[in-house]
């Protein structure tokens, strides 16, 4: 009984988190992403950008150990699970012990946006972790499916794009150098928001791999998140730069 109730709570908060991306992305394109180079500088709480990426990301990497370690985690004794929750934390020991400790002067982040992700990476944490290694069923032979293989291939090619991207991002400016600059190489040179279309990549292929509700409505909010954050630096790329390449797309390569 207490399992049908916990795969039945598992499956709203896929719903929950549908809806939550939807929402905000509604709230982002009306008022805007108030973090980075947008957040206001009266904020009385900040944190500085690392500090606030490694304790805000850390709770993806924190909870699934947490949930595999303290209970009978035993649909990870089939490689399938097993692989899908590692392509998950293998982006979070990325996102959450690598990418703070390369930050090179980034804005302070307002003290309530950390609480706010912090707690989303706790709920996504325990949703995915938990779904996977107690409920998620798959075919012996899914790691041959081409869903599976198609999936982890975009995976794979999405975080590699994100890393490469930020790469760019973080060598725009020399040492002693300030302002902003338009990011040129790799997929830059077809969007403004390269990083993150990286990063949706990634997330889709995940969905894809993992052909569930909780997986999907990970990449979903991932991707209303982003769309709607990286309409907001094309447009400041656009009015800041008027040399700026007009060819460039928001997000998606040749078609947005």
């Amino acid at each position: 009984m207490m399992e049908l109730a916990e795969r039945f709570l598992l499956d709203a908060l896929a719903y929950l988190q549908c809806a939550l991306g939807i929402l905000a992305f509604v709230l982002v394109s009306l008022v805007g992403s108030p973090y980075g180079r947008y957040a206001s500088q009266r904020s009385a709480w900040r944190l500085a950008a690392p500090t606030a990426w490694a304790v805000q990301e850390l709770p993806s990497l924190a909870v699934p150990l947490f949930v595999c370690a303290g209970t009978v985690a035993e649909r990870l004794r089939l490689w399938p699970n097993r692989i899908l929750l590692a392509m998950f934390l293998v982006h979070y020991v990325q996102r959450s012990l690598i990418f703070p400790f390369l930050i090179r002067g980034g804005k302070p982040t307002p003290l309530y946006l950390c609480v706010i992700a912090f707690m989303f990476c706790t709920y996504n944490g325990y949703l995915q972790s938990r779904y996977l290694s107690q409920y998620a069923v798959y075919a012996d032979d899914w790691v041959t499916d081409p869903r599976f293989l198609i999936g982890f291939v975009m995976w794979l090619i999405g975080m590699l794009i994100n890393i490469h991207s930020d790469h760019i991002l973080r060598n725009l400016r020399q040492p002693g150098e300030t302002g902003y600059k338009i990011p040129r190489g790799g997929l830059f040179e077809y969007v403004s928001a390269a990083n993150y279309f990286g990063e949706v990549v990634e997330w889709c292929g995940y969905g894809l791999a993992s052909w569930s509700v909780q997986g999907w409505a990970f990449a979903l909010f991932t991707f209303c998140v982003l769309l709607s954050r990286a309409q907001q630096h094309h447009q400041w790329y656009l009015e800041k730069f008027e040399d700026y390449p007009k060819f460039r797309k928001t997000i998606i390569p040749f078609l947005f």
